[in-house]
C-alpha cells in the first residue's frame, strides 16, 4: 500500500531518488487553494467529476466491491490532516461510478495500528460466520501497519449493514509472516475451487504471493510470482482478474496488475501489468521473448585499461574502467564485456566526473547502459558552490543553539550532528552541526526562532532539506523570515534528506529588523526539516548538483540526461540526438552525490539508428502518465464488467500539490478490456459510460480543420471550459507533431496533447500547465506508444479543473496527468508543427459538476 512509502522503512528506499531543491517564495505557494471562505467543491483546482473527499488527505483506492446497487469506494484517508498520516479507510458510494456520496469514516487507525490498503468482498455463503446467509457480511481484508516495530500483517473487519459500520475481527491478524513489507491484499472468490483467493505483495522483494482460504480466516500459501518486468521500486497494490481477449468468452487470459513506486514509465509511481494464465494456484505470464538492442557504432566501451581521451575529475571513477564491482560494492551486473565506468571508487562519499571529447552528432540516437543511484540532473545546479561570504547568522556549531529560542520537542536541546536514528542518510550540511527535526521521528513538532537582526545585505542564504510542506499550508515544514511579526519570505524542503542552498532576495528589506523562524508543524510523512549555515551576503548562493547521471552536453549545456534506478544492475537508456544533428556534443558521466546510492555506472555508448529500450520501456503499463497509481478493480460488478480506478497522484510530489482543504483525487473509473494490438494482447481502457450523463445535449463541433505549422483556437475561452469531454479524430499529413492544446490562456498557459509522427507516440506536455514549481519532477512530457490506424489518430480527452486523462486509439495508450492552471485558462486550440494535419471531427462537451 503506497501509504507505507512515507513510513520510515519505505521512505529510505524511495527518497534517494529525489533531487534536493528548495521552493523559495515571498508568500505561500502560488495559487494554493485556500478554502476559508469558499463553498465546498468550488475551490481552485477542485475536480468536478473526479472523486475527492471534502477535506483531508486521500491516496490508494481500497475495498472496491459492488453490493445491492452500490459501488463501494474505500480509500486511504487521514482523518486528521491534509498530508499522509494516521491512515484509515474513508468511504464513498455510487450507483453509476460517476456521482459519489461521501460516507463517514469506515475503518479507523488506533494506537496500535494504521489501516493500510486492501480489498472487500461480500461473503455470500457466510463462510466467516460474521453474518447470515440471509444477510451476508461485507468483509474488508486490509493490512495492519503496526505502529510499534513497523510490522505489516493481513487483518479482517466486517459489516452487516452494507458497509456503514464496521467491526474489526478479534482474531486479527489472519496472516502474519513477520515482515515489514507485506501488504495490500486483493481478495476474490475463485469459483473452480470454491475458495477465496488472495493476491498480496512482498513489496521489497518485488514479488506477489497467492493464498487460498475457505473462510477468509485460515490461509494457505499457493505460489509466488516475481521479480519480473520493472523492479526499480517497491511492488504494491496487486490485482488479479480474468478478461476475454477481443471479446471472445472462449479465450480467457488473466491480468496481474502490480503497481510500482518509484521506477514507473514516466518516473515515480505507475501501474504495471502482466498478461498470462492462472490455474488457481500459479500465475504464468506470456513469454515476450529475449530483447536484442539495436546495433550501431561503438563510441566508448570501456574495454581498455584507461579512459583513453575521456577526462576524469575527482576520485570517484578511479584510474580507469572497473571490471565489475569495486571494494565495498554489491554485485554489479548488466554491463557488456569486461569493463565499465563505475563511480563507487571510495564508496558513495566520493565524487567526480568523466567527460568525452567533443564529437559531431551524426546518428539519430545514442544508446548506453546505466546503473547506480536515482539522483536526476536538475537544471540550474552547479557542480560546486562554496558558501557565500557574509554575516553568518547561525552555523549551528559549538553544541548549542546560542541565542535562538526553541519551542516544542522537535529540536531537542542542541543541534544534531547528522543523521538521526531511523532517518535516511543526511548529507550536504557544513561542519559538524545542523538543525534536524527528525528527533524521535516525524511525530515531533516545534519552532526555533533567531534573535532579532538588521537586514543589511542583498541576500539571505541557507542550506535546507527535509519535508516539502510550504509555509501557509496546513502543517508546514518551513524556514520563514519575519518582519514585524509577519512572514515575508519562506522556503521548504523537497522530500529529501540532502541539504542544498536556498536564497532570498532581501534587498527591498534593507534596514528592517527581522527574525528567522524554523517551523516543523507536521507529524505525517516527511514531517521534518534540516537546516544549516544561514548567512547574510551580497552574493546569492547557487544550488549544488546532487546528481548521479549521464548527460549529453551541447554548447556546454545539458540537453539530455539519464539516471540510475537505485540498482547495481545496468539497463539500457537512449538519448534522442535528432534535434542536434551536425552540432558538437560531449557525453559526461557525473557523480556529485555523497549520500545513499551516491554513485553511477555506465557502459557501452553506441551511436545507432533506433533507440534502445530499457526494462521499464519494455514493460506493459496500464497508464503512461505521471498520475495513475495504486490501480485496482471492482469485484462483483454487474454484467461481469471489470472497472478499474487509480489514485491520481504520484509519490514524487503527492504531498506537495497545491490543493486545500483536500489533497488527493481518484482517476475516472475505467472499463478494462484485453485487445490484440500489433499482434500482442494489450490491456485497454475507456472511461465508464456513465460519464456521458454529465454531457449537455449539444456539443461544440468542428470538422475539416487543416492547420500547418501553427495553432488555431477551436473553442473560445468564453465558451471553452475547465471541465471538458472531447472526442477528436485527426488525419496524418506531413506534420511532425499535431493535436490539441487545452486549458490555454493566462500568461501563455497550455497543456499540449499531441501525437508525434516520427516516434509514433501520444504525448502530454505539461511544462506550461500552470503551477508546477512545488517539485522539480512535476513539469515534463509524458509519452505512450500509439500507432495510427488507417492514417488516422483518435483521441478521447477528459479535462477537469486539475487534470487531463487522454485515451488514444482504442484505449491502448492512456496518459493521466495532473495540471494546475489559472482558472481563467479555459481555451482549446488545434495545432500542427513541422507541417500540416487535419482535424477530421471534434465534439466537445462542457461537463456538469457531480457536486452540484
Amino acid at each position: 500500500m503506497s501509504s507505507a512509502r512515507v513510513s520510515r522503512h519505505v521512505r529510505i528506499r524511495m527518497m534517494a531518488a529525489v533531487a534536493t531543491v528548495c521552493a523559495v517564495s515571498a508568500a505561500p505557494l502560488a495559487r494554493q487553494a485556500v478554502a476559508t471562505d469558499t463553498p465546498a467543491y468550488t475551490e481552485t483546482f477542485r475536480p468536478q467529476f473526479h472523486f475527492t473527499p471534502q477535506k483531508n488527505w486521500m491516496n490508494d483506492p481500497n475495498g472496491l466491491v459492488y453490493y445491492q446497487g452500490e459501488y463501494h469506494l474505500f480509500y486511504q484517508y487521514n482523518p486528521n490532516g491534509n498530508s499522509w498520516g494516521d491512515m484509515s479507510w474513508g468511504h464513498a458510494v455510487s450507483k453509476d461510478l460517476v456521482h459519489w456520496k461521501e460516507l463517514p469514516l469506515a475503518l479507523s487507525h488506533d494506537d496500535e495500528e494504521m489501516v493500510f490498503s486492501g480489498s472487500a468482498v461480500v461473503d455470500r455463503n457466510n463462510t466467516t460466520g460474521f453474518g447470515t446467509k440471509e444477510n451476508p457480511p461485507m468483509v474488508a481484508i486490509y493490512t495492519s501497519a503496526y505502529r510499534h516495530g513497523g510490522k505489516q500483517a493481513q487483518s479482517l473487519a466486517y459489516s452487516t449493514d452494507r458497509g456503514r459500520t464496521w467491526t474489526k475481527y478479534q482474531g486479527n491478524p489472519v496472516i502474519d509472516i513477520g515482515s515489514t513489507d507485506f501488504r495490500d491484499p486483493k481478495v476474490q472468490w475463485y469459483a473452480p475451487t470454491r475458495s477465496w483467493l488472495m493476491t498480496v505483495s512482498l513489496s521489497a522483494e518485488h514479488k506477489v504471493r497467492f493464498y487460498s482460504s475457505k473462510n477468509l480466516k485460515d490461509w494457505e500459501p499457493q505460489s509466488e510470482f516475481g521479480p519480473a518486468g520493472a523492479t526499480g521500486g517497491v511492488w504494491e497494490c496487486p490485482d488479479l482478474f480474468p478478461l476475454a481477449v477481443d471479446g471472445d468468452p472462449k479465450k480467457i487470459k488473466w491480468v496481474l496488475v502490480v503497481n510500482i513506486n518509484p521506477g514507473g514509465i514516466a518516473g515515480g509511481s505507475a501501474a504495471q501489468y502482466f498478461v498470462g494464465d492462472f490455474d488457481g494456484k500459479k500465475f504464468t505470464p506470456e513469454d515476450k521473448g529475449a530483447y536484442t538492442p539495436p546495433t550501431g557504432k561503438v563510441v566508448q566501451d570501456f574495454e581498455d585499461p584507461g579512459f583513453g581521451d575521456w577526462t576524469a575529475t575527482g576520485t570517484a571513477f578511479g584510474e580507469g574502467p572497473a571490471t565489475g564491482a569495486v571494494d565495498g560494492q554489491g554485485t554489479v551486473s548488466g554491463f557488456d564485456g569486461k569493463g565499465l565506468a563505475n563511480s563507487f571508487h571510495g564508496g558513495d562519499g566520493a565524487t567526480g566526473s568523466l567527460t568525452s571529447p567533443s564529437f559531431t552528432v551524426t546518428s539519430p540516437y545514442l544508446n548506453f547502459k546505466i546503473g547506480g543511484g536515482r539522483h536526476p540532473h536538475e537544471a540550474g545546479t552547479v557542480l560546486d558552490s562554496p558558501p557565500p561570504v557574509g554575516t553568518v547568522l547561525a552555523d549551528f556549531e559549538g553544541g548549542t543553539y546560542g541565542g535562538w529560542t526553541a519551542t516544542g520537542d522537535a529540536f531537542g536541546t542542541a543541534p544534531a550532528h547528522g543523521t538521526l536514528p531511523g532517518q535516511q542518510q543526511v548529507s550536504g550540511f557544513l561542519g559538524d552541526g545542523l538543525v534536524n527535526t527528525f528527533l524521535n521521528g516525524d511525530a515531533t513538532t516545534g519552532t526555533l526562532t533567531s534573535p532579532e537582526f538588521t537586514v543589511d545585505k542583498k541576500h539571505i542564504n541557507f542550506l535546507i532539506g527535509g519535508g516539502n510542506h510550504p509555509a501557509g499550508s496546513g502543517n508546514p515544514t518551513a524556514v520563514e523570515l519575519l518582519v514585524d511579526g509577519q512572514v515575508v519570505r519562506s522556503a521548504t524542503g523537497k522530500d529529501a534528506e540532502a541539504l542544498n542552498w536556498a536564497s532570498w532576495d532581501v534587498s527591498d528589506l534593507a534596514g528592517k529588523k527581522a527574525r528567522i523562524r524554523i517551523v516543523d508543524d507536521n507529524t505525517g510523512g516527511w514531517g521534518h526539516l534540516n537546516v544549516d549555515h544561514i548567512v547574510m551576503s551580497d552574493t546569492q548562493a547557487q544550488r549544488v548538483s546532487t546528481e548521479t547521471s549521464v548527460n549529453l552536453l551541447v554548447d556546454g549545456k545539458v540537453v539530455r540526461s539519464a539516471t540510475g534506478s537505485d540498482s547495481e544492475a545496468l539497463d539500457w537508456a537512449s538519448f534522442d540526438m535528432r534535434p542536434y544533428e551536425g552540432e558538437k556534443a560531449q557525453i559526461q558521466i557525473v557523480d556529485m552525490n555523497t549520500a545513499g546510492w551516491g554513485h553511477v555506472m555506465a557502459d557501452p555508448f553506441t551511436a545507432a539508428e533506433k533507440p534502445a529500450k530499457s526494462v521499464v520501456h519494455r514493460a506493459d503499463w496500464a497508464d503512461y502518465g505521471k498520475d495513475y497509481y495504486a490501480a485496482v478493480s471492482w469485484e462483483d460488478a454487474p454484467g461481469g464488467k471489470r472497472y478499474m480506478i487509480g489514485w491520481m497522484n504520484n509519490w514524487d510530489y503527492g504531498q506537495s500539490v497545491p490543493t486545500s482543504p483536500w489533497r488527493g483525487a481518484q482517476s475516472m473509473p475505467r472499463e478494462m478490456a484485453l485487445r490484440t494490438v500489433d499482434g500482442r494482447i494489450r490491456l485497454t481502457s475507456e472511461p465508464v459510460r456513465g460519464l456521458e450523463s454529465l454531457r449537455p445535449k449539444r456539443p461544440v463541433r468542428a470538422s475539416g480543420v487543416t492547420v500547418t505549422s501553427t495553432s488555431k483556437p477551436l473553442i473560445r475561452p468564453a465558451v471553452g471550459g475547465k471541465a471538458l469531454d472531447i472526442e477528436a479524430t485527426f488525419s496524418l499529413k506531413d506534420a511532425e507533431r499535431f493535436g490539441l492544446k487545452v486549458r490555454t490562456g493566462a500568461g501563455g498557459e497550455e497543456t499540449v496533447i499531441g501525437y508525434d509522427t516520427t516516434t509514433q507516440e501520444l504525448y502530454v506536455d505539461r511544462t506550461r500547465s500552470g503551477a508546477g514549481d512545488f517539485n522539480s519532477t512535476f513539469p515534463g512530457i509524458q509519452t505512450a506508444p500509439l500507432k495510427a490506424e488507417n492514417g488516422k489518430v483518435k483521441l478521447r480527452v477528459l479535462v477537469d479543473w486539475s487534470s487531463v486523462e487522454v485515451f488514444g486509439g482504442n484505449g491502448e495508450a492512456v496518459i493521466t496527468d495532473q495540471i494546475f492552471p489559472d482558472p481563467s485558462s479555459t481555451g482549446v486550440e488545434v495545432f500542427a508543427e513541422g507541417g500540416g494535419a487535419t482535424l477530421d471531427h471534434l465534439q466537445a462537451w462542457q461537463l456538469k459538476s457531480i457536486w452540484r
